[in-house]
Order: structure tokens, then C-alpha cells, then sequence
């Protein structure tokens, strides 16, 4: 008969050559990372460069084993070999070089006695043949040390984002012409690539044209194993239509679904293409579904992911969790200011007839949902599903032969000013959202005021909060009080909110579906959620990284 603890045994980290010294550093009680010899800088992930300085003498430096801790959270909804619920994951900054952290786990303290700044030091824990980097309390607790500093701190960052280039700009090239979305639910059981032909269909015949008029294929993440997060990309979709595309995109580093859009505007701006059809399908229940059933199996996690997954953090949430304790500890926001978003995201769904959940959800029920990771509880969560979502990027030329009048790409924003490693990044806001928030207003004249209905990205309830904070809705570290009460961002109120009811109750369409009602709403097709006079939007896709925000308009 197996033993209890054989049966517990967390399974090993997965150590390539990169990567082999840091997993196997513990065999002797020893923290070590990469160092820079120039600028002594602490390189974590490894890399073959040091990011500060860009020197390439690069060595393993032995440190102390001494960190602060900076974040945490108790896990109760993701369960993990070896670390029966609830556990924590936390982040701790590494003494030396507190630039560098490591997503880790706490040991040798219960959960609620865990504070923020406390000192932590290093232990080891064997796991096949690797060693675990796991931390516990120092001895030393005499004052708390302070968190450190964001490169860029989130109200400097609007200070790095550069304006575009010429006057030339490519998005005044381009409009979306046509947008279409499939059936939407839990479990449909549907093929994916069926739901994509499906929203790809209505949206071809929105912007009035036929599938001989599309000459290019766009969408993200693209084939792949990613899961139930694509149904096989250009090539899947090619083959079953016989487009026979001039021009095609399809990739996981861009920003975020958006990204497929934008970059068939650059291949509309650049003559390449005419119309172009950008389409994103996720059929996450089904996929569970079958994975439970046994009948396909889940890809293997990427060199990435397994900075995350020994220690359990398995989810997205898990990692977000931590940047909204955080914000709530330096800015004073309660879990309050996040049923908010979530009660107004209902109210939204209640008026959308495809919406996966509709009935009514008040804060009371928000606050007494089981705990998903802390401060997360069951409503801070989207809601995954099958959907397909479709939109025609034409040539603004063609605009005088469409069936409906064009929606206009205001202005883009890309850039990146931070870390792209998630637990390395931002330590109050989303990570990914300051940057790309900032660059949006240096490409047009128009201004936050100028909005008139944000449709934000809202995988987690807190990813909304940091998407209104870095656009400048209201200050950063001031949504406790924009927030308080829900009405500013009502259908009503002064930056109406995903009217649609978001990821949060529509469902999880992984922000193309925002980008389909930030459509409606322009061209006052929503129905019972219409926002009132909606001539301009802005729409964010892409949660923690990569991401991107479009800011749209009507000549109306």
C-alpha cells in the first residue's frame, strides 16, 4: 500500500540548461541565481544578457537566502499535488536585488499571521530531483520592510510611452466594417471550429460583404496547443472556408486579442490587404469537459509556467490575486470596491439575452461567495465557456460600399514599460495595462472625459479596476472612491462599464467579445443596455500579459 506522503509527493520543477543550476542550488542549502559581474545586478529568470546594464558577463552568485515578503495569497479553489487546500502562495523580493522575486510558498506559519513585509528566509524541499525554494519567517521581526519600488512606479509611467512618429497614422487607413458572434454558453459540446465559422459568417454578412471579399486572415493566440483558448487558427479556418488569403496573421505574442486587430489594420494600411477577418473562439467548458471525461489531454505548461506551477500558483488567479492585495494595502481598497464592478457587470447581463448568467447579484451575495484565492471570491472570476467573436477590418476606401457605416479606430496603445515575467512586473496594478494605457493618449487629441462607454477587460474584477486607474478615469489609487457605490460606472453614470455585463457574466470571450459590443454600442445596436448617445469607446483586451487598448469612434 503507498504511503500518505507518497501519495502528497508535489511533483518535481521541470530544469533545462538554462535552468538546471537554480532548481538543483538547494542540494546544499544554497540560494543562488544569476549574476551580472558588471553592475552586480541579481538576473532572475535567467537570461543570457543583464536587462539593467545589457552586460554579457554573466556568473551564479550565491546569496543569503534573506527576503521580504510582498505578497500572498491562501488558495482554496486550485488543488495541487503535495499541497492539499488551502495553501499559500506568496511572492517574496529577494534581499540582495529585491527587483527580483520569486513566486514561492510560505511554511512553518499559518496564513493568518502572514503580514506583508515580513522577513523571510529560505528552505529547501526535495522534489523527485529538484530542490523547492520554499520560505518561511526569520527569527528577525523587529519592523516590517518596506515593499519595493515599481520600474516604473504606476503614476511615472505615463512619463515613458512615446507619441507616434509622424502624422501619418495608420489607424485613420483603416475601420472595422462588420462584427459577428456565435452562440454562447456553458458546455455547448460544440466543436470549436464550428463556432468559428459561425461568428465568422455574421460577421461577413454585417459588413455586407461575401467570403470572396475577404483577402486576410487574422486572429490570436493562432494553432498551437493552447487548449480550449483557440480552435486551430488560420490554417483550421482557411481550410474549411477555401479563402485563400493574400495576407494572414496569427500569433500568442501580440496584445492580447486585440492584436489580431491591429495588426490587420497595419496590413490594410499598408495595401497588403482590403478586408480582412479577425476572429478569437475559446471553448474552455468543453474542453474541461472532455479532459475530465479523458478523451484529450491538457498541453504541457511552458518554460514560463514552471516558475509558477511547482509551487502551485496554477492559475491566473492566483498571480492577480497578489497585485490586488497589494493595492488594497497602499491605497486603502476594500473588497467592496471590487463587488462594485462585479454587481454592475450582472446588472449588464440581466438586459443581454445570451449572457451565460443573468439573475440578479447583490453585494451581499458578492461578499458571502466561497473564497476562490484571497481576496478572490467566487464573482471576482469570469466565466469560462464556448464563443466565437469576428470582426471585418476593411480599407477605409472601401467605407462608401459597406452595408453600415464604418467604426474608426481612434488611436492604439502598445507599448511596454514593464517586465513581461508576471511575478515579476507591477506590484499594484494588473501588469501590462500603465504602459499600453498611456501610449493610447499620446496617439489622439481626445481625452478620458471624451469617453463614453469603456469596455474593459475583466477576466478578474481587479483587472477592471487597474485598467480604469491607468486610463486615467479617475487617479491611481483613487478607484476606492470612483467606485464607491457603483453609479459612476452605471449605464447612466460618467464612464458607463461594460454594459454587456463583461467576462464576469456575459462570459469569458477573452476581450473580443468586448471589442463586438464596444461595436453595438457605437452604432446603438445594443438594444436594452444601449449607453445613451455613445459616439466613443475604448476597448482593452489581453489579461496580465500580453495586452493592448483600442480607443474607437463613430463620425456620428
Amino acid at each position: 500500500m503507498t504511503a500518505p506522503q507518497e501519495r502528497a509527493a508535489r511533483p518535481p520543477a521541470r530544469p533545462d540548461q538554462e535552468t538546471e543550476f537554480f532548481w538543483t542550488s538547494g542540494r546544499d542549502g544554497r540560494l543562488r541565481f544569476r549574476s551580472c559581474t558588471a553592475c552586480s545586478a541579481l538576473i532572475h529568470p535567467p537570461r543570457p544578457v543583464c536587462r539593467h546594464c545589457r552586460g554579457h558577463d554573466i556568473t551564479v552568485r550565491e546569496v543569503s537566502g534573506r527576503a521580504t515578503l510582498i505578497g500572498f495569497t491562501v488558495n482554496h479553489r486550485f488543488p495541487h499535488p503535495g499541497l492539499p487546500t488551502p495553501f499559500v502562495v506568496a511572492q517574496v523580493a529577494i534581499e540582495e536585488d529585491p527587483r527580483v522575486r520569486l513566486t514561492t510558498n510560505v511554511v512553518g506559519c499559518a496564513p493568518q499571521d502572514l503580514r506583508l513585509g515580513m522577513r523571510m528566509e529560505v528552505t529547501f524541499e526535495r522534489a523527485g530531483e529538484t530542490w523547492l525554494p520554499l520560505f518561511r519567517p526569520a527569527a528577525d521581526q523587529s519592523s516590517p520592510a518596506p515593499l519595493p519600488d515599481d520600474d516604473p512606479a504606476p503614476d511615472r509611467a505615463r512619463a515613458h510611452p512615446r507619441g507616434a512618429p509622424t502624422r501619418d497614422r495608420f489607424e485613420d487607413r483603416a475601420v472595422i466594417s462588420g462584427a459577428g458572434a456565435s452562440r454562447i454558453g456553458r458546455r455547448l459540446m460544440v466543436p470549436p471550429l464550428h463556432l468559428t465559422v459561425e461568428a465568422c459568417e455574421k460577421a461577413v454578412a454585417d459588413a455586407g460583404l461575401t467570403f470572396d471579399d475577404i483577402d486576410g486572415l487574422s486572429t490570436y493566440p493562432g494553432g498551437g496547443a493552447y487548449g480550449g483558448f483557440a480552435e486551430g487558427g488560420v490554417t483550421a479556418l482557411e481550410s474549411a472556408l477555401g479563402i485563400r488569403p493574400v495576407w494572414h496573421n496569427g500569433a500568442a505574442e501580440t496584445f492580447g486579442p486585440g492584436g489580431s486587430l491591429i495588426a490587420a489594420m497595419l496590413a490594410v494600411a499598408g495595401g497588403l490587404a482590403r478586408h480582412v477577418l479577425c476572429f478569437r473562439t475559446v471553448w474552455e467548458a468543453t474542453y474541461a469537459e472532455l479532459v475530465r471525461q479523458g478523451k484529450i489531454s491538457p498541453p504541457r505548461e511552458g518554460t514560463a509556467e514552471g516558475w509558477f506551477k511547482p509551487f502551485g500558483a496554477v492559475s491566473p488567479a492566483i498571480t492577480l490575486a497578489m497585485n490586488a492585495q497589494r493595492h488594497m494595502a497602499r491605497y486603502g481598497t476594500t473588497r467592496e470596491t471590487l463587488g462594485h464592478i462585479a454587481v454592475n457587470q450582472r446588472a449588464g447581463a440581466a438586459l443581454h439575452p445570451d449572457a451565460v448568467y443573468r439573475s440578479p447579484l447583490t453585494m451581499d451575495d458578492y461578499l458571502s461567495a466561497r473564497t476562490i484565492t484571497t481576496p478572490f471570491g467566487l464573482y471576482d472570476c469570469d466565466v469560462p465557456c464556448d464563443a466565437a467573436t469576428a470582426v471585418v477590418v476593411s480599407a477605409t476606401e472601401t467605407a462608401g460600399d459597406l452595408r453600415k457605416a464604418p467604426v474608426r479606430v481612434e488611436a492604439v496603445g502598445t507599448r511596454i514599460v514593464e517586465r513581461l515575467d508576471w511575478d515579476q512586473a507591477t506590484l499594484t496594478h494588473e501588469p501590462q495595462v500603465l504602459g499600453q494605457a498611456a501610449h493610447l493618449w499620446t496617439r489622439t487629441e481626445l481625452r478620458p472625459a471624451d469617453v463614453d462607454v469603456a469596455l474593459l477587460y475583466d477576466g478578474f474584477t481587479f483587472n477592471c479596476l487597474s485598467w480604469i486607474e491607468a486610463l486615467g478615469f479617475c487617479g491611481i489609487g483613487e478607484a476606492r472612491d470612483f467606485l464607491d457605490g457603483g453609479k459612476n460606472i452605471a449605464r447612466d453614470g460618467v464612464t458607463p462599464l461594460n454594459p454587456h455585463g463583461g467576462q464576469l457574466s456575459h462570459g469569458r470571450t477573452h476581450g473580443m467579445g468586448l471589442l463586438h459590443e464596444a461595436v453595438l454600442q457605437l452604432r446603438g445596436e445594443a438594444g436594452a443596455r444601449q449607453v445613451a448617445d455613445a459616439r466613443t469607446a475604448v476597448v482593452s483586451s489581453g489579461g496580465l500579459t500580453p495586452s493592448g487598448v483600442l480607443l474607437l469612434r463613430t463620425d456620428g
